[in-house]
């Protein structure tokens, strides 16, 4: 049986994330899922939705197997714990394959790294969506103020 890791924030979950999630299952026979906890969030703008609820929305998705919080203090631990053979990465998340990998491995842990390709369409990370709605809607005023 071949596990596959995926890992990443799952802010407002959108195609892109559901096409990585797609084809990271395929290359294995289950798929886990680390949700980044929103403490560990430094990398990109915090969250728009609390770490539990990102969760729940990961769990729910077809594709996923089992889906977890990551570890508060250290990135490796829950990769440890599930022992996957391939880890897999969003086009567009911040690690280096390769010293990924060299981390892996002074760890003891044997996990290949594997790269997915952007997803082939529009607004394909939350970031460019929540710029889109802003663009296109305009702000709006805090929830329970009148405009």
């Amino acid at each position: 049986m071949i596990h596959v890791v995926a890992t990443g924030t799952f802010d407002i979950l959108h195609p892109g994330h559901l096409y990585y999630l797609e084809e990271s299952r395929k290359l294995g026979d289950e798929l886990s899922v680390i949700v980044a906890r929103d403490a560990n969030v430094k990398h990109k703008p915090r969250p728009i939705l609390p770490e539990d609820q990102r969760l729940q929305m990961v769990q729910a998705l077809k594709p996923v197997d089992h889906a977890f919080l990551g570890d508060l203090h250290d990135m490796f631990r829950p990769i440890a714990e599930i022992g996957p053979d391939i880890i897999t990465l969003g086009f567009n998340q911040h690690f280096d394959e390769e010293n990924l990998r060299q981390r892996l491995r002074s760890r003891g842990l044997n996990a290949d790294v594997a790269r997915i390709a952007g997803y082939p369409g529009p607004l394909a990370s939350s970031s460019k969506i929540v710029e889109h709605i802003l663009k296109t809607r305009g702000p709006t005023p805090p929830v329970g103020e009148k405009e």
